[in-house]
């Protein structure tokens, strides 16, 4: 059985990710993931070399994972990664067609997202205020501003923790923020997120600095840029109290801060601006949510619904 070298190809592949894409350390894990999976089956397959790779092979690697019982979620997102594979091999000249192109996508159940109404939103952010009266010490004033910032901007888990001490305008009321594609924007924010956020910059993070601390706003514990892993447990825990909510974490307050300035009036380009989505089409989806929750809130309240 021929035995496809995985390696070269592999590493030139990662990096046209990395420096050419300029993805995250995430994404490219899970694009190298993929492609490490299908290069196992054109082994098994016995195709000697990249330049003999056909639309069949990539056809019965899908088709072996259907067998195997991967989701269409999953299917969908590696015919992705081998079209955009097939599309870098092709400039890279090692085949001559770009086989990629003729895979149609499996088609994806999109479930909306779950999204907080504004009273549990409030509730949320009321019960963290009500904390930082109640204890003392800076790991309240931190997790109150992560929680107020993170609704009030809909930024992404990595993007709080990315923040720096020069990333906030004041006088703009406004975050600078760097998103996926190391891609930067400008979110405005409201006034009780930028409360929480000077006090905890006034009284709550300088207990906390180390020499190691840098400009990072929020810091851990023992001093250290705050890390996603503590954030989502910060939001866990602060959105478990609420009655009839159930798990949610970080994203859930941008799916919620992108539904609710809907609701309020946003256009769409707007919130897609302020999201950081470079196809409109993400975006569209909340506009779906806010569909359905008019529909329920019909159904509860008109006499005849």
């Amino acid at each position: 059985m021929a035995t496809l070298d995985f390696s070269a190809v592999s590493k030139s592949f990662r990096h046209h990710l990395a420096a050419e894409r300029n993805l995250s350390a995430h994404s490219i894990r899970a694009y190298m993931g993929d492609i490490e999976s299908f290069f196992q089956q054109l082994s098994a397959l016995g195709v000697p070399d990249i330049s003999q790779l056909e639309l069949s092979h990539i056809r019965s690697w899908l088709a072996t994972m259907q067998v195997k019982g991967a989701a269409r979620n999953t299917l969908s997102r590696r015919a992705v990664s081998i079209r955009v594979f097939t599309k870098w091999a092709l400039a890279a000249g090692l085949i001559t067609k770009d086989v990629g192109l003729l895979l149609a996508t499996p088609k994806t159940g999109r479930p909306l997202p779950e999204v907080l109404n504004v009273a549990n939103a409030r509730l949320a952010m009321d019960a963290l205020a009500v904390r930082v009266g109640e204890e003392e010490g800076p790991i309240a004033l931190r997790d109150c501003a992560m929680v107020e910032l993170l609704y009030a901007s809909g930024a992404r888990v990595a993007e709080l923790c990315g923040l720096d001490l020069g990333d906030v305008d004041y006088q703009r009321q406004t975050i600078r923020v760097l998103g996926k594609g190391r891609k930067e924007r400008t979110i405005p924010i409201g006034n009780p997120s930028l409360r929480a956020l000077e006090a905890w910059l006034k009284s709550g993070r300088a207990p906390l600095v180390k020499e190691f601390s840098g400009n990072a706003i929020f810091l851990g514990e023992r001093g250290k840029r705050i890390d996603q892993r503590t954030v989502r447990t910060v939001v866990y825990n602060a959105l478990a109290a609420l009655e009839g909510v159930g798990r949610m974490g970080p994203h859930a307050l941008r799916h919620s801060a992108a539904t609710h300035l809907l609701e309020g009036g946003a256009d769409l380009r707007t919130v897609q601006e302020i999201l950081g989505h470079a196809s409109l089409a993400t975006t569209q989806i909340y506009t779906h949510v806010s569909t359905e929750r008019l529909q329920q809130a019909f159904k509860l309240a008109h006499p005849r619904a």
